[in-house]
């Protein structure tokens, strides 16, 4: 039971009786949330190790305190260092938002300036990284060649071991967040057989991205300004969300101080995974799969039979609407009043609306989710699917810095080691 808050500073306890022995416990509760390390005390023995928490995924666990990124599941609320969502992505820059994330305010037109010139200074890379780059095969995957990439900086840049240097570390920050676009249309144009297109610096963030991947004999390239502008969303929409699987790793991998540079190497990988960066690609397969928006019908059919998923529908955390798509549904119409309409645009609306005035998505708290509509997005924009993961991998750097430095400089965080519960064998010996 809960009590009324106490004198250190606890909302109440959580009073535990345990069975087995008979005895009470009182576990304080402080920010809805008792210490794991608390359920310790509660034994059958002195020899006894302690109880612990069993939470396969940590899907109830908390493993950190964070300022940076507020999330509500159950009300679709999403916002960044208490911004909503929905006022900074149709307004405010990627630099804007990487700068409130990092800093916990948005910056003013001096600090603003400042920053991107911070930014555009750092977007070159060294040409051995770009020898680097050579060396991969033609068809390599290009998060692989990223992941590989963001990891050998670190050996370019060994001041950045010095983690604990104010000025040394955000000047690694600076860094990634100016060298990742780079890096990524590298090896887009790598895999392509394309010379490399180096950084414009007169360009938006978003504009120097899409010159770098784009660009072919002109002198300088103009991106259209919808698509930089829906860019610029979708890389703001990604910027953070909370403890994921990849910022979950950044951060486990920076608690044993490694430089940022093989942290977000770590990350880069997480989301490599196709169960969290390459979510999108499943969507368009499905689209593609269906064919025609006469076959949903059947398709939603077997979906309830339990043949197979609804790709980009329901979510981890949110259980209302992921507010993200709602936005990134704005800015598919926007795109393809420049690229043209997509056959796959029109079969995922009518999949949307006929999925949610179904009763059994609305029963199981099933809405589409921000990879419903982006990788149409990219697909209109002429991204192919391998570079879905890369886009979220840029858009995500300042995110998975912020939550970088914030547990380096958290008092409370040690070196990451969970728990296990042993399953295997009692002891044994040899056969003599």
């Amino acid at each position: 039971m809960a009590e009324g808050s106490a004198a250190d500073g606890s909302e109440g306890t959580l009073q535990v009786t345990d069975s087995r022995t008979g005895k009470s416990y009182e576990l304080p509760i402080v920010d809805g949330a008792i210490r794991t390390l608390d359920l310790r005390q509660i034994k059958t023995s002195d020899d006894d190790f302690g109880l612990m928490g069993y939470d396969p995924a940590f899907q109830n666990t908390a493993s950190c305190r964070s300022t940076i990124t507020y999330i509500d599941g159950d009300k679709g609320i999403l916002r960044y260092r208490g911004y909503p969502i929905e006022e900074l992505a149709d307004s405010r820059s990627f630099l804007e938002i990487a700068y409130l994330l990092l800093n916990g305010e948005l910056p003013d037109g001096d600090r603003l300036r400042v920053w991107t010139d911070e930014i555009t200074n750092h977007t070159f890379i060294h040409e051995s990284i770009k020898h680097f780059i050579d060396g991969f095969h033609h068809d390599a995957h290009p998060m692989g060649m990223l992941v590989s990439a963001v990891g050998a900086l670190s050996t370019f840049y060994p001041e950045s071991k010095q983690i604990r240097d104010p000025e040394i570390r955000h000047r690694q920050i600076v860094r990634l967040i100016a060298k990742m676009p780079t890096l990524a249309a590298f090896a887009y144009r790598h895999a392509m057989g394309l010379y490399y297109a180096y950084p414009d610096d007169d360009l938006s963030y978003a504009g120097n991205f899409l010159n770098m991947m784009w660009r072919a004999t002109e002198l300088k390239y103009q991106p259209n300004p919808i698509l930089e502008h829906a860019l610029n969303v979708l890389l703001v929409l990604h910027a953070d969300h909370e403890q994921n699987c990849s910022t979950s790793t950044m951060r486990m991998v920076g608690s044993s101080e490694a430089d940022p540079y093989a942290a977000l190497s770590a990350a880069c990988a997480a989301l490599y995974g196709p169960l969290h960066g390459g979510a999108n690609e499943q969507v368009l397969r499905m689209l593609q799969a269906i064919g025609t928006v006469d076959n949903i019908p059947d398709y939603i059919r077997r979906v309830k039979a339990g043949e197979f998923r609804l790709m980009g529908f329901g979510h981890r955390v949110y259980k209302n609407f992921d507010p993200r798509a709602l936005l990134i549904k704005k800015v598919a119409e926007q795109v393809f009043e420049v690229t043209g309409r997509s056959p796959l645009l029109d079969i995922a609306l009518e999949v949307e609306r006929i999925a949610l005035a179904d009763d059994y998505f609305i029963s199981h708290k099933l809405y589409p989710n921000v990879d419903f509509y982006s990788g149409i997005i990219y697909l209109a924009m002429g991204i192919p699917v391998e570079m879905f993961p890369v886009l979220f991998a840029i858009g995500r750097t300042p995110g998975w810095l912020a939550h970088w430095e914030e547990g380096l400089l958290d008092p409370e965080q040690r070196i990451g080691r969970p728990r296990q519960l042993y399953g295997g064998s009692e002891m044994r010996h040899l056969a003599k």
